[in-house]
C-alpha cells in the first residue's frame, strides 16, 4: 500500500511511520511535514534509510504542493495527522491553529478530492482519507459520563475549536462529495519522542533539572491516557477495516488526575534516577494558576472500535508510563536537540 502521511515528523505521526515501516514490510510511506518546532526528523532516524520511506518538506496549506504530491506518489490512502496540538500555545496564538488545523485540512481535502476524481474502478474504491482528531472537541465531562461517537461538540479552547472545525469539514466532504473518509477522536497520547511541552515529558525533564513541577489549579483535572503505540495500532485498524464515513473513538480507560500522573512520574524517577540525599521528586511539585478554559474531565468510550474492529490496547497505563520514563532517561540527547531555543520549558497559555 502507498500512504501519504501528513505530520509524520510529529509525535504521533513519527510513531505511526516507524510502526508501519517496521511491522508492514512493503508499505510505502510518504511523510509530508513542514517541520515546525514540534516536527523533528531525529524521531525517524531508525526508518529514514528504508527504501519504502520518502520525506517531503511541505506545508499542507499549500494547495499547489499538495496536488503535486498526489500526482507524484499516487497514494492509496491519506492519514492526516498534521496539526497544531498544544492547548496552551493556542491560547497564546490562535491564528496558527486556525490556519493549520482548519485551512490545512480544507486544502488536504480538496487536493485529495481532485486526485480521487481521476481514479478508476478498484483504485477509486480502495482510496481512503483518514483524519486523526482529538477528544477535546467534545468539551468537558461530568464525573461519570463518557464521550461516544455521538457526543455533541462543545470545544473550550482555540485548539479544540480548530479541530472541531476540521472534523466538520471532513464529514461534509464525505456527505457532499462522497469522498471516502474516516475520523478518529483519541484521548491524551503519551510515549517516547513527545515534544517536551506536554505534561509527561515536561515533568520528567524539569524533575531531572531539580526545577519546580508545575501542576495547574488543584491538579484534579482528569484525562484518559493512551499510549501512542496502541493509538497507532488503532489507526492502522481503522484504515484497513473501518467503515467509510464513520467516526471511531480511541481511549484506554486510563483516567488519571493530573496530580496522580505527576506523583506517579515522581515515584518512577525516585526508583530509576534517585535524587541525592534520599529526597523525593514529589517535593518539587508546585501548584500554579489554572489555565483559561481548562476542561475538568475527558474520558473516552472506546466500545465501538473494540466491538467492530477488535482493537484493544496492549499496554496498561503503568507499563506504558514506565517505558516512557525509561526512554527519556536513555535519550536525553534527543531532548537537548529538540529544545533548540524556541521552547525552554516556560509556561505557555497564561492569563495576560
Amino acid at each position: 500500500m502507498r500512504l501519504l502521511v501528513t505530520g509524520g515528523a510529529g509525535f504521533i505521526g513519527s510513531a505511526f511511520v516507524r510502526q508501519l515501516i517496521h511491522e508492514e514490510p512493503g508499505t510505502t510511506v510518504v511523510n509530508v511535514d513542514k517541520l515546525t518546532y514540534a516536527g523533528n526528523l531525529d524521531s525517524l532516524e531508525g526508518v529514514s534509510n528504508s527504501a519504502c520511506y520518502f520525506f517531503e518538506r511541505e506545508d499542507i496549506c499549500n494547495g499547489k504542493s499538495m496536488r503535486r504530491l498526489f500526482q507524484d506518489y499516487k497514494p492509496e490512502a491519506v492519514v492526516h495527522l498534521a496539526s497544531e496540538t498544544h492547548v496552551d500555545r493556542s491560547i497564546d496564538g490562535p491564528a496558527t491553529f486556525v490556519q493549520t488545523n482548519i485551512h490545512g485540512t480544507y486544502t488536504m481535502l480538496e487536493s485529495a478530492r481532485d486526485y480521487w476524481a481521476t481514479l478508476y474502478d478498484d483504485a477509486r474504491a480502495r482510496f481512503r482519507f483518514l483524519h486523526v482528531s482529538t477528544d477535546e472537541v467534545f468539551g468537558s465531562l461530568g464525573s461519570t459520563s463518557y464521550f461516544s461517537e455521538s457526543s455533541p461538540y462543545s470545544p473550550s479552547s482555540p485548539y479544540a475549536a480548530s479541530k472541531a472545525a476540521a472534523d466538520h469539514l471532513v464529514r461534509s466532504w464525505h456527505k457532499t462529495y462522497d469522498l471516502p473518509v474516516l475520523i478518529m477522536n483519541c484521548s491524551n497520547n503519551f510515549g517516547p519522542f513527545q515534544f517536551p511541552e506536554k505534561l509527561i515529558p515536561l515533568v520528567i525533564l524539569k524533575a531531572l533539572e531539580e526545577k519546580p513541577l508545575p501542576v495547574y489549579g488543584d491538579g484534579q483535572n482528569i484525562r484518559d491516557w493512551l499510549y501512542v503505540e496502541d493509538h497507532c495500532r488503532a489507526i492502522r485498524l481503522v484504515l484497513a477495516t473501518g467503515r467509510i464515513g464513520e467516526s471511531y473513538n480511541v481511549g484506554s480507560h486510563n483516567e488519571r488526575t493530573n496530580l496522580e500522573v505527576v506523583n506517579q512520574l515522581c515515584l518512577l524517577l525516585d526508583e530509576l534516577r534517585p535524587r541525592e540525599g534520599g529526597k523525593s521528586y514529589r517535593d518539587l511539585i508546585t501548584f500554579v494558576q489554572d489555565r483559561p478554559g481548562h476542561d475538568r474531565r475527558y474520558a473516552i468510550d472506546p466500545s465501538k472500535i473494540i466491538r467492530e474492529l477488535d482493537w484493544t490496547p496492549v499496554e496498561t497505563f503503568e507499563s506504558a508510563l514506565r517505558k516512557t520514563v525509561q526512554w527519556y532517561l536513555a535519550n536525553l540527547s534527543w531532548c537537548e536537540r529538540v529544545m533548540d531555543g524556541s521552547y525552554q520549558g516556560e509556561r505557555l497559555g497564561g492569563i495576560r
